[in-house]
């Protein structure tokens, strides 16, 4: 994907795992979806709990990577990495409803926010700055594999008519 292609498929609504370093020698690395926010040039953004182990290992390794990807064929993602450039203890009311506005079906919006609201106070906006890019796109692949006609070595193999196994 091209640089604009990346930040707008990137901007898109999508889930993404975070993963970010473990603690320690031989810690393994902690990988959890989330929603996320981001403007093409901009930040990504990550609300989550203060003391939750995602925070403990970012504000640890200073940094994390955010991965998204299309669920529907054909195959297409963007993985980005970078610095936490702030990890900030007021979470933005408006913040945290355009986010749930982004994941939510419109007419739960509004119970989901009241529901959760004490994560006003109990989560932190964590902010990354992308520094480095990995993206896919494999819709001309698939554009080509439809209009490919099959080949005799694509034929579908079947199973035998008879018992499988000794008799």
């Amino acid at each position: 994907m091209s640089s604009t292609e990346r930040e707008r498929f990137l901007a898109g609504v999508h889930v993404g795992v975070l993963a970010v370093d473990g603690t320690g020698a031989g810690g393994a690395p902690l990988a959890v979806p989330v929603w996320y926010a981001y403007r093409p040039g901009g930040l990504v953004t990550v609300l989550t709990g203060r003391d939750s182990v995602k925070t403990r290992r970012i504000r640890a390794a200073g940094r994390f990577t955010l991965c998204v990807q299309q669920e529907q064929p054909p195959c297409r993602y963007v993985s980005v990495a970078g610095p936490v450039v702030a990890i900030e203890d007021r979470i933005d009311p408006d913040e945290r409803a355009a986010l749930a506005h982004r994941y939510l079906p419109p007419a739960t919006v509004r119970s989901y926010l009241a529901a959760t609201a004490e994560q006003l106070v109990a989560d932190v906006a964590v902010r990354m700055r992308p520094e480095r890019w990995l993206s896919a796109d494999f819709t001309a692949i698939a554009e080509q594999l439809r209009e490919a006609p099959p080949t005799a070595s694509e034929g579908v193999s079947r199973p035998p008519s008879g018992p499988a196994g000794p008799a």
